[in-house]
């Protein structure tokens, strides 16, 4: 036999051994079995919602389950471990708030995980842009008229948040650093108690997701300043962003991403980014999204990976500028 041809016969079988191998031929009918996504929180909120309305998407379009699974402690560290430690095959997902991705690991001193080598980021699902709230009390009817309250005043006002690390804890930080003024933080074990006391009058203020203020500011009962986000929010129209009220960049954004463990085959990676893209934007889930207050979004696996890496950067900043302590 010419030499030629059996070498390009050879590349040939080589090559069809490869396509039929048995790692293609999984990928190529990924998935074929029920696809779990780990919710670090437990059951009831966003966090919970949004990968059920999702994963029913998805379950009609694979024609296989997508079983949505609590587990909850350590601020979201446990069921974020779990992840982080499955079977690189696709099977088993993460729902990952923001927190978990860019602040936990600033804050934990022993997380038994690395978040930037043991997940691979697949699609950020959702956003949410946080409102700055105060109560009666407070004399500023607007946000600049808050900061010049505050700086006429130093150290009297004060805000809360679910607890020292928390995204409403680093927003606050955030104002007292870009504005040069000092609101106190008042730390609570969750959110309803910290939103609870703005209302009542016993904080003055605070950061806090539109979808959990929305009710008391429609109420009266609290008076929305500012948009913490890059633009105004439909249900509050006539609220400017902290951007526009004099601090360009300002933004604290809430979202939620799907990662997976580290390793999982690119191939995978892009069906799962490319099927919950195209999920998001269906008119049903947008319209359940919109309920819960939060926008669909379905970035690129490159876009998401930047997100939680300028993120991560950010607020590693304004940490160590507030100097908040590690939890060990």
């Amino acid at each position: 036999m010419n030499t030629s041809l059996a070498i390009r016969m050879t590349g040939a079988l080589l090559a069809g051994a490869l396509l039929t191998s048995p790692a293609l031929a999984a990928e190529d009918q990924y998935p074929n079995r029920p696809v779990t996504i780990i919710v670090p929180f437990g059951a009831g909120g966003i966090a919970d919602a949004l990968p059920r309305i999702v994963g029913q998407q998805l379950s009609t379009k694979w024609g296989v389950p997508v079983v949505v699974e609590n587990k909850v402690g350590a601020s979201g560290n446990i069921g974020m471990d779990y992840v982080a430690r499955a079977k690189p095959d696709g099977y088993t997902l993460a729902l990952a708030p923001a927190g978990n991705l860019t602040v936990n690991p600033l804050l934990y001193t022993n997380l038994p995980f690395d978040t930037a080598k043991d997940f691979a980021p697949v699609t950020m699902l959702a956003t949410s842009p946080n409102v700055l709230v105060v109560n009666d009390r407070v004399p500023a009817k607007s946000f600049k008229e808050l900061v010049d309250y505050a700086r006429q005043n130093p150290d009297k006002l004060n805000y809360s948040s679910p607890g020292p690390g928390s995204g409403a804890h680093l927003a606050g930080e955030l104002l007292n650093q870009s504005a040069g003024i000092v609101i106190r933080h008042i730390p609570y074990n969750a959110m309803a108690a910290a939103v609870n006391d703005v209302v009542a009058g016993n904080v003055d203020m605070m950061f806090a997701g539109i979808s959990t203020v929305l009710p008391q500011i429609q109420a009266g009962k609290l008076r929305a300043l500012a948009v913490a986000g890059p633009a105004r929010l439909p249900q509050l129209k006539n609220v400017p962003t902290v951007a526009e009220s004099g601090y360009p960049g300002f933004d604290v954004t809430s979202w939620y991403g799907i990662v997976a463990p580290a390793q999982v085959p690119p191939a995978i990676l892009d069906k799962l980014q490319a099927d919950i893209a195209e999920a998001v934007q269906q008119a049903s889930v947008r319209q359940k999204f919109a309920g819960l207050g939060v926008a669909p979004s379905g970035s690129s696996r490159a876009d998401f990976a930047r997100t939680i890496q300028d993120e991560t950067r950010k607020w590693a900043a304004i940490v160590k500028q507030a100097g908040i302590q590690p939890i060990q």
